[in-house]
Order: C-alpha cells, then sequence, then structure tokens
C-alpha cells in the first residue's frame, strides 16, 4: 500500500515558508524606516535675506588679527583638499593660533562638475548649527577620497554626524530640509561678483590669489601686509639659557 501523504510536515513547511515571508517584509519594512533619507540640495536658489542674515561665511582667528584671508573653496575639489589638510596646518599654527590672522571660508560650490560639492557644503552647514563646522570641514577634506565615487555620499556624512558626537536627529532634520541651500548659493554668487573662477581661490584685501596655494606663500604675504613685532631685546639669549 501506498504510504499516506504526510500532513503535519507539509503544513510545518507551509508556516515556515509564510515565517520566511514575514521575516522579509518585516526587514522591508525597517529598512524603508530606518534608512537615511533622501537629500537633495538645489541649485540656483533664490536667496531670501534670511539666508545671509548675520552671516558672513566660517571664520577662525582672532576678530584684532591685522589681515584676514577669506577662502572661496569646493569640498569635492582636489586642489582644495590638498590646502585644508596639508597646508592650512601650518597656516593655523603660525599665523591664525598667533593672532596675526583671520581665516574666513565661504563655499563655492562647482557643481557642473563636483555633483557632491553642495552636499558636502550643506554637511559642513548642518555641523555649525551643533559648533562642529571644524571638524565637519576636516573630515570631509580628510574622506574625500571615500565619498566622491559615490552616487550618494549623504550616508557617509551622516556617520561623520554621529563620528563627532552631533545630534543626529537634528543633523538629519537640517539635511533633508535643505536649511541651507540659499546660504550656499549666496556665498557663491559673491564670489562671482568677485571675480572668482576657481577653486581654491583666496581674497586678500582687494586681490585674488588662485592656483595651488602654498603655505609658505601665505606666511611671507602675510609678513608683507604686516610684518611680525620684533623680539625683545635679549629674548634670544634668555630663550637659550644665556646671560
Amino acid at each position: 500500500m501506498a504510504a499516506e501523504p504526510d500532513g503535519g510536515s507539509g503544513m510545518r513547511g507551509f508556516y515556515l515558508g509564510l515565517g520566511a515571508v514575514a521575516v522579509i517584509g518585516i526587514a522591508a519594512i525597517l529598512y524603508l524606516v530606518l534608512r537615511p533619507a533622501t537629500v537633495s540640495i538645489p541649485v540656483n536658489v533664490a536667496v531670501q535675506a534670511s539666508d545671509t542674515a548675520g552671516f558672513q561665511g566660517y571664520v577662525m582667528g582672532s576678530p584684532t588679527a591685522p589681515v584676514e584671508i577669506t577662502e572661496f573653496a569646493d569640498y569635492q575639489c582636489p586642489y582644495c583638499q590638498t590646502f585644508a589638510t596639508i597646508q592650512m596646518p601650518a597656516v593655523e599654527d603660525r599665523l591664525i593660533k598667533t593672532g596675526r590672522l583671520r581665516f574666513r571660508y565661504r563655499d563655492f560650490p562647482l557643481s557642473e562638475i563636483h555633483p557632491h560639492a553642495r552636499i558636502a557644503a550643506h554637511a559642513a552647514a548642518c555641523a555649525s548649527d551643533q559648533g562642529k563646522f571644524w571638524p565637519m570641514h576636516d573630515k570631509l577634506y580628510e574622506g574625500q577620497a571615500d565619498w566622491v565615487p559615490k552616487t550618494n555620499p549623504a550616508p557617509i556624512f551622516h556617520d561623520y554626524a554621529a563620528a563627532l558626537g552631533m545630534n543626529v536627529d537634528a543633523y538629519d532634520q537640517c539635511m533633508t530640509t535643505a536649511k541651507y541651500a540659499g546660504r550656499i548659493q549666496a556665498s557663491h554668487d559673491l564670489g562671482v561678483r568677485l571675480g572668482v573662477g576657481s577653486t581654491p581661490t583666496l581674497l586678500v584685501g582687494n586681490r585674488l590669489w588662485t592656483g595651488r596655494l602654498d603655505s609658505d606663500a601665505i606666511i611671507h604675504l602675510v609678513d608683507s601686509l604686516a610684518p611680525p613685532a620684533p623680539a625683545p631685546a635679549g629674548a634670544d639669549s634668555a630663550a637659550k639659557g644665556t646671560t
């Protein structure tokens, strides 16, 4: 006689399959809920007065410094990355920390050739809300090789915000609402009016400096504009422990 079908085994297989489908469904729902929201920062937006009220760039250094330099830069620009990671530390140590230079950073995203420059600038602007502009600025340039090839770099920027100890919910809301799109556009438009056409470009007084910027050249420039105060008489001897 032929064996009768095992109804229990069949039902177990049915419920196991149903359970697997349910698990997959739950996982899909969790992914849709927890995945980073799509971030898109518009280009050529209409700038409102509120976009620039009280904002004149991101500043580092003493307000009484005798020289001020404004950098117009693009986070996806390789020369800007070199300047920020290799040249800028010497400028900061020798000029900014010593009170001789006030440094101002302004966004100049070259959106036509650098599609992620504007969203990176916006990530830094949102970090500024939490007092983390310069740490985010540094992370964006240090990690440039990691996020530039990505189709969507927003998740990497989100991870940077978390690593910097930011309130990521507030950061994500700032990003998804494109809160600072107008501010970024205003800085770009200012650069255009001043004659900026490439990055990085430095504005020193009424003169623009472009190209591969070197810290020694910047130090020499500041020295020429505001010579350092001479050391007090006998300072060298005292420093060497002689009389």
